[in-house]
């Protein structure tokens, strides 16, 4: 079983948000009274699914949701994708329209080309610039 430790949420693991998370539906089972076979009926999930998500060895999001809905938790879905009144086409809409800014790189010596004659015959452009 990973260890739940008190660093900082960037630096943990995936292991340790596993063993947080079961930690936290563990805890919110107890504080409702329920066993875990009750649990694991309430959520539609089998009880070996409830106890690898409360023992932090994984589980899917479908059991994950399947618990947080039975226990009456659902509003910790909320705080993963909050819902937004503001959409962000109608942001990008209303900003000021910004001239377009380009990247100019230097180019460098130009190479002479090569072209063909009219027998098919490789050659170099002179460097004069005019066509002839």
């Amino acid at each position: 079983m990973t260890e739940i430790t008190d660093q900082p949420d960037a630096a943990r693991s995936t292991p340790e948000w596993e063993a947080r998370i079961g930690a936290q539906v563990r805890a919110r089972r107890l504080d409702q009274g329920l066993d875990q076979i009750s649990l694991a009926r309430l959520a539609d999930v089998s009880t070996s699914t409830l106890q690898s998500l409360e023992n932090g060895r994984g589980s899917t999001v479908r059991s994950l949701v399947r618990v947080l809905r039975a226990l009456g938790a659902e509003s910790a879905l909320d705080t993963i994708a909050p819902h937004s009144d503001v959409s962000p086409l109608d942001v990008l809409r209303s900003a000021p329209a910004a001239p377009r800014r380009r990247v100019y790189r230097p180019r460098g010596p130009r190479a002479s080309r090569v072209v063909r004659d009219d027998a098919g015959r490789r050659g170099e452009r002179p460097s004069g610039g005019a066509d002839e």
